[in-house]
């Protein structure tokens, strides 16, 4: 029995440390736009354009007035 909970920790620090890698090399790429500050602009620009798009369609499929 005491194997069984040593294999559900490491489970979960491997689900964990999976987790981590994911979204450090999905957001990698953002931290190499970040050096020029036309790129800065542009990643910023996008981002609000994204959080624009995304909470008008909220709003609208919510029908917040």
């Amino acid at each position: 029995m005491n194997n069984l909970w040593k294999n559900i920790k490491k489970l979960s620090l491997f689900i964990i440390a999976v987790f981590i890698g994911f979204f450090l090399t999905t957001i990698q790429p953002f931290f190499k736009l970040l050096k020029n500050k036309k790129q800065i602009i542009l990643l910023l620009v996008i981002i609000a354009t994204i959080f624009v798009i995304v909470y008008n369609t909220l709003r609208l499929m919510l029908e917040i007035n």
